[in-house]
């Protein structure tokens, strides 16, 4: 084999990869919506199920997609939390955060993202800020609910979703829990041989909202946390203003707020005691 025959070998070789690669830019950058979001739709659990009263809530976004969600209340409730889930599932998975928010004193509203459960649509980044926002209009404009009676909580993706609401309204506060920086982050992270930066579409970029945010913070993330890295967490507090809370849950991502009971339960009810009062049970 002479010099040409290896060179015309390596230039296959090199077109082969290169072909492979701008492949694989392509499919990510045309699939990245089954990336971010994993919706179910048959919602197996209602908070009937662990003997919560509840109501059902359809709620309507400016788009007029119709949601669908939960309103449980609490007797002698010192405020109202306003949940925003991760990007896998539906309402039907989170009944053990909303008994752990139901048992710290707060009426809990949760609802489900477009294209997610009984919730009409398809998911979207600028389509999941609507949701928060019809959401946070339901409660105080169908409740009359007191912005400062309300608390945002975010979990996961939700904790993106949740800043993109709390960068233009005021609650009492804000709970971020095993939440990302953005996308574009997670997506460097996990592919890091791929432009990631240029290709995503998605930005859900927290660290940026959280230094518009001005109302009382908590952030809990787990060293353990295989998905979403502590340091994550980290930056996010990092950004936040004053004041700021910083807990550290243990467990892996999807574990950690169980695993952590009755010390991240402890530690709610201490940050919220100084944004809404004591709870009387």
């Amino acid at each position: 084999m002479n010099m040409s025959d290896v060179i015309r070998i390596a230039l296959s070789v090199l077109k082969i990869v290169a072909a492979v690669y701008v492949g694989l830019c392509i499919l990510l950058f045309f699939r990245q919506s089954h990336m971010v979001y994993f919706p179910l739709v048959p919602v197996m659990q209602k908070p009937s199920d662990v003997g919560l009263a509840y109501e059902s809530v359809a709620l309507m976004t400016a788009d007029d997609t119709r949601l669908a969600g939960w309103y449980v209340p609490c007797e002698g409730a010192r405020g109202t939390v306003l949940m925003c889930h991760g990007n896998g599932g539906n309402i039907g998975d989170r009944l053990h955060p909303i008994s752990l928010f139901h048992g710290l004193g707060l009426n809990v509203l949760v609802f489900d993202y477009r294209g997610y459960g009984e919730s009409t649509g398809k998911p979207s980044e600028e389509g999941t800020y609507q949701d928060a926002r019809a959401a946070w209009q339901y409660l105080t404009e169908k409740r009359n609910t007191p912005p400062d009676k309300i608390v945002v909580f975010g979990r996961s993706l939700g904790g993106a979703v949740a800043a993109g609401l709390v960068e233009r309204i005021t609650p009492a506060a804000l709970i971020l829990e095993a939440t990302f920086t953005s996308i574009p982050d997670m997506g460097a992270r996990l592919y890091p041989w791929l432009p990631i930066r240029l290709l995503s579409r998605y930005r859900y970029n927290t660290l940026a909202r959280l230094e518009q945010i001005h109302c009382p913070v908590l952030i809990a993330h787990s060293r353990d946390d295989e998905m979403i890295p502590f340091e994550q967490g980290q930056r996010l507090f990092a950004a936040a203003h004053e004041p700021k809370t910083f807990f550290e849950l243990t467990g892996d991502h999807n574990e950690g707020e169980a695993l952590t009971s009755p010390a991240y339960c402890q530690a709610l009810d201490a940050f919220l005691t100084g944004q809404l009062g004591s709870f009387c049970h």
